[in-house]
C-alpha cells in the first residue's frame, strides 16, 4: 500500500504539465489549484484516523486508495479551471487518508513486531514514486495519451490493492478518548520534528532544480538531477534503514541523520560547483530518510495520546510541512536570497539532529 501511494502521486507529479494546458492556467493560478490537493489532504486525514477506529483499516485504506486511484483519469483530462480545483480536492483527500491510514497499520504492525520495521515500509513509497514516474514518462515518451497512461496506471494499482487486500487489518487502533484531539506533549514534538523534515523534502522538490539554474549555470534539462539524487539516496537508505535503526538505535539515526542532511544543505548551496552540490543534494537524501520512520515508530510508543489520535496528528503535521516548506522558501527567498533560505532549512536540520537526546532509543 506505501509503493500505491507512493506511485499514484508519482503519477500525479507527471500529469501536471497536461492538466495545466489543458485548463489554460499561468503559473499563480496553477499553484492554487495545487493548494487544494493539499487543503484536501489535512482536511481528510484526521477523519480517516477516526474511521480506521471505527470501520478497520482495510475498509477505509481499500476505499481511500482506490478513490485516488479512480481521480487520475479525470486529472489528465479535466480542462475546466473550477473543476480542476474540485478533483485535486477529491484527489487529495483520498490520497490523505490512504497516507494516514496506511501509516496507522504500520505503526501497529511494527508496534507488534520485535525489530525495525518502519523504514522498510517508507521505501516502499519512494520505490513506488520511482516506478511511477518511470512508467508514466516512458508511456508517455512513447506516445501514448494522458488519459490512456492514467488508465494504464490506474488497472495496475487496482491490482496492487487486490494484492495487499487479504493483508489489510480489518481492525484499526481501539478508541480511547475523542476522535480529534490537538496534538501536546511527546506527540507534539515528534509533530514539528516531522513537519521540519517533511518541510526539508517539499524544499528539495519544488526549489532544487530553481537552485540548480539560477545559482549554479546548470541547464534545465540537467537541473532535475539535484532532486534525482535526492530521490535515489532517500530510496537506498530507507531500504537499509531498520538494519541501520536496529544496530545503532534510534537516536544516533536522528542525530546523525539530522547533521548529513544539514551539511548537504550547506554543500549544495555554498559550493558552487554543480559535480559537487548532487553529492550535497544525496546527502540530504540519505540524511533525511529514516528520521521520519523513526518518528512514526516512536508516536506508536508513547502513551501521552492514544493511537487512534496521535498517528493522524503527526501525519498532518508532516503534511503541512511539505506546504509550508516551498512557500517559506519563496517568502525568505523574496526578502534575502535562495541561499540564505536553504541555510535556514539546514539549521532547522541540525535543530532535529539536537533534538535526538530526547528521543527514547
Amino acid at each position: 500500500m506505501f509503493l500505491v501511494v507512493g506511485f499514484v502521486a508519482a503519477v500525479w507529479a507527471c500529469l501536471v504539465p497536461f492538466a495545466k494546458a489543458n485548463t489554460e492556467l499561468d503559473e499563480g493560478s496553477l499553484g492554487l489549484a495545487l493548494l487544494c490537493l493539499g487543503v484536501g489532504s489535512i482536511l481528510a486525514m484526521p477523519t480517516a484516523g477516526a474511521l480506521s477506529t471505527r470501520y478497520g483499516c482495510r475498509i477505509v485504506l481499500t476505499a481511500s486508495s482506490l478513490a485516488a486511484c479512480a481521480a487520475l483519469p479525470l486529472l489528465a483530462t479535466v480542462s475546466s479551471a473550477p473543476l480542476l480545483a474540485a478533483v485535486l480536492f477529491v484527489f487529495g483527500a483520498a490520497l490523505g487518508s490512504a497516507d494516514c491510514v496506511m501509516n496507522v497499520q504500520a505503526v501497529i504492525v511494527a508496534r507488534a513486531s520485535a525489530k525495525p520495521l518502519m523504514s522498510g515500509f517508507h521505501a516502499f513509497y519512494s520505490l513506488g514514486g520511482i516506478a511511477g514516474a518511470a512508467s508514466m514518462s516512458l508511456l508517455l515518451t512513447l506516445g501514448v495519451t494522458p488519459f490512456d497512461s492514467a488508465l494504464v496506471a490506474l488497472a495496475i494499482m487496482i491490482l496492487a490493492v487486490l494484492a495487499a487486500f487479504p493483508g489489510l487489518l480489518p481492525y484499526g487502533n481501539p478508541a480511547e478518548g475523542p476522535a480529534f484531539a490537538i496534538p501536546h506533549g511527546v506527540v507534539l514534538f515528534l509533530g514539528v520534528l516531522c513537519f521540519i523534515v517533511f518541510l526539508v523534502e517539499g524544499s528539495m522538490l519544488d526549489w532544487s532544480a530553481v537552485l540548480m539554474t539560477e545559482q549554479r549555470g546548470t541547464g534545465p534539462g540537467q537541473a532535475g538531477f539535484a532532486f534525482a539524487s535526492f530521490s535515489l539516496a532517500m530510496t537506498i537508505g530507507r531500504l537499509i534503514g531498520d538494519r541501520v535503526v536496529a544496530r545503532f538505535g534510534r537516536r544516533a539515526v536522528v542525530a546523525v541523520g539530522g547533521l548529513l542532511a544539514a551539511g548537504g544543505i550547506a554543500l549544495a548551496t555554498l559550493v558552487s560547483i554543480p559535480a559537487v552540490a548532487l553529492p550535497g543534494y544525496a546527502l540530504v537524501g540519505f540524511g533525511c530518510s529514516n528520521i521520519v520512520p523513526v518518528l512514526f515508530t516512536a508516536v506508536g510508543r508513547q502513551e501521552t495520546m492514544p493511537q487512534a489520535v496521535a498517528v493522524p496528528a503527526i501525519t498532518t503535521l508532516g503534511y503541512a510541512g511539505i506546504l509550508a516548506g516551498p512557500a517559506g522558501i519563496g517568502f525568505i527567498a523574496h526578502h534575502s536570497n535562495l541561499p540564505i533560505a536553504f541555510l535556514i532549512v539546514a539549521a532547522l536540520m541540525v535543530a532535529v539532529a539536537v533534538s535526538s537526546r530526547f528521543l527514547q532509543d
